[in-house]
């Protein structure tokens, strides 16, 4: 209705760190933040899909071959929290969460 204060949406922000950020605009070093905004029924998935449609270095890089599930080079945390302990992928979002992707490095 006209003049009716409308909800303000919920947000989320995702941070890229270290190598990933270089499928998202960065140089491959540091971290970036985007603020994103959390509908109805999301969760960590449906938050993280949306973004990385955007970036298709990024969606190559995160998500498994058939889209399925994660790949196994860039971790996901949840208010610094790995996936598993308090959030899994498929956990309600209410807002405010940080999502992190942490870019794990190899070698010896």
């Amino acid at each position: 209705m006209p003049g009716e204060v409308q909800p303000k949406a919920s947000r989320a922000y995702i941070e890229i760190t270290t190598w990933v950020t270089k499928h998202a605009g960065g140089d491959g070093t540091g971290s970036k933040l985007f603020d994103e905004e959390i509908r109805r029924g999301d969760t960590p998935r449906t938050v993280l899909r949306r973004f990385t449609a955007r970036f298709p270095e990024l969606d190559s890089a995160l998500w498994s071959p058939d889209h399925s599930e994660l790949g196994s080079h860039i971790e996901v945390l949840v208010n610094d929290e790995v996936l598993g302990v308090t959030y899994d992928l498929d956990t309600p979002l209410i807002g405010g969460e940080r999502i992190t992707l942490l870019g794990q490095f190899m070698g010896g």
